[in-house]
Order: structure tokens, then sequence, then C-alpha cells
């Protein structure tokens, strides 16, 4: 299996502590930020994801780094999501991983900014919602979560957003990267809303990443990694904006099914088409 051949690699937290900070605080940036928030408005959101998980993680620090900071974050603490955060080091594997979620909150912490972490077994309504229930919140704000239905999506006043790591609605479900080598599908993220289907709500928000050749499948999928956590910080910078009415839009249908996790055999074909340089969406 290809993803055998790499080895995670780990970056020292306090090294990736020290870059963070550097970045946050070159040009006052942080601070800046920090001062546009007691003047513009902000959506108040609660932030939803599995126990450290690199895409939670990177969304995390993508859309703090603008001043969006979450009202409380809920982090899904089960053997599930450990499984889903080890498979997705796996496909990253060879590429950074942005600081954890502890140590993000504990920078604010030291700024003056608490926020509120609660762990649950499961991010369902019966464990979410009385974290919830008595806060007015705009949004809720997916950083990377199981499918997720129910009284949640119903709670805040202006929906439930997330962001995909495949171009929707092409490529629906799991494994986006993989699936897209596989049939061919151009390679992106989409921000969208959450309803009880997989990966179905209107859409505010796509774009394609440009795939060159040489990259490897972890690359695809830290590239798109890194791509849904901008495209989250643009989605709720719009929605400061008061854009999202123009710019909500629905999906339409996909010719592809909702995928399930890649096997192992297609993850060999991804592989070697893309060191055979056989993908059909290059852009040199």
């Amino acid at each position: 299996m290809c993803l055998g051949q790499h080895t995670i690699e780990w970056v020292p937290l306090a090294l990736k502590m020290s870059e963070w900070v550097r970045f946050a605080t070159e040009n006052d940036g942080y601070q800046r930020h920090l001062r546009r928030m007691s003047h513009m408005t902000k959506p108040v959101f609660a932030y939803l994801l599995l126990s450290e998980h690199p895409y939670g993680r990177e969304m995390l620090r993508q859309i703090i780094s603008e001043g969006f900071v979450p009202a409380i974050v809920i982090t899904e603490d089960s053997a599930i999501g450990d499984e889903e955060r080890e498979k997705f080091l796996a496909r990253i594997s060879g590429n950074p991983v942005a600081p954890t979620v502890s140590a993000q909150l504990a920078e604010l912490e030291s700024v003056g900014i608490s926020v509120p972490h609660v762990t649950v077994p499961i991010h369902n309504s019966d464990e979410v919602m009385p974290h919830i229930e008595d806060l007015e919140l705009d949004l809720i704000v997916f950083g990377g979560t199981r499918i997720i239905r129910g009284d949640i999506l119903e709670h805040p006043s202006d929906g439930v957003i997330n962001c995909h790591p495949g171009l929707l609605p092409d490529c629906r479900g799991s494994a986006s990267p993989a699936w897209s080598v596989y049939h061919d599908i151009p390679i992106g993220s989409s921000t969208h809303f959450c309803d009880n289907g997989i990966d179905t709500g209107e859409l505010l928000m796509r774009r394609e990443f440009p795939v060159k050749r040489g990259m490897t499948y972890e690359d695809l999928c830290y590239h798109t990694l890194v791509l849904a956590g901008v495209l989250m910080k643009e989605a709720l910078l719009a929605w400061e904006e008061g854009r999202w009415d123009e710019m909500r839009r629905p999906q339409g249908e996909s010719a592809h099914p909702t995928f399930r996790n890649a096997p192992e055999e297609v993850l060999e074909v991804v592989c070697q088409k893309l060191a055979d340089q056989t993908y059909a969406h290059y852009v040199d």
C-alpha cells in the first residue's frame, strides 16, 4: 500500500507553537484582529471537531487568524475519533500539522480570551445540546466530525456550516482526494450548509486546487485540508460582510455516488496514477 512507504513526521510542539505565535504576532497581525473584533460584528459560533484531528486544528488556526474566536469548542473523544485522526495523519504524512487545539486555546488565554472547551463521547444532540442550548448562536462550524444530524442542525440562527475536502456536488463522502484521482474529478474543497444528508446542503463556496505533476496522494490530502481552512475563514468573512444570501446556492446533482472510505486497492490505483502522471487534471 502506498501509504506504507511514508512515516508520520511529528513536528515538536514547542516549534509548532513558536511558528504559530510568530505568524500571529508579525506586524501586530493577531492583536490587530483582536482589536477589530470590538468594532465589527463577528458571528457567535460553536466549533465542533474530533479530538485533535489535524483537519480541525488547521481550520481553527485559519479562522482565529482573522479574529473568529469560537464561543465554545466541543471535542468528541472517542475510539472512532482516534481512528479517524490517525488515518488522516497518515494521509498527510510528510506535511506540517497545525498546533493542537489545546495549544491554540492556551495562546488565546494568554492574551485574555478564555474559550470554554468541553469533551463529549459523541457529537449527537443528547451530548452536545446541553452545552449550547442556552447560547444564542449564529452558527455552528464543523471542523472535521462524523456525520451529525438532529437538533444540533436546527439550533443556530444562521445554520451549520462545514468545509468538505472535495468539490461538491461531484465528490461527496469520504476520501475525496483519492476518489477524485481515481475517477478523474477535479480536486478542491467546498464550504456548504449542513442538512440531514451527506455533503448535500447548499453551497457557499467551492475552489479547485491546482494539482501539479509530481504531487503525491499525501500532498493532495494536505493541500485540500489547508484549502478547506482557508475557505471556512473566507466564508466567515463573507458572513461578517452580509453576503451569504447572494452566495448560497443549491448544489445540483452529481454523476457519482456518495463515496465511502477508499479501500487499499483503490489507493494503489490512485498512487500509481499520480506516479505515472496520468491523472486528467494537472495544471502543468
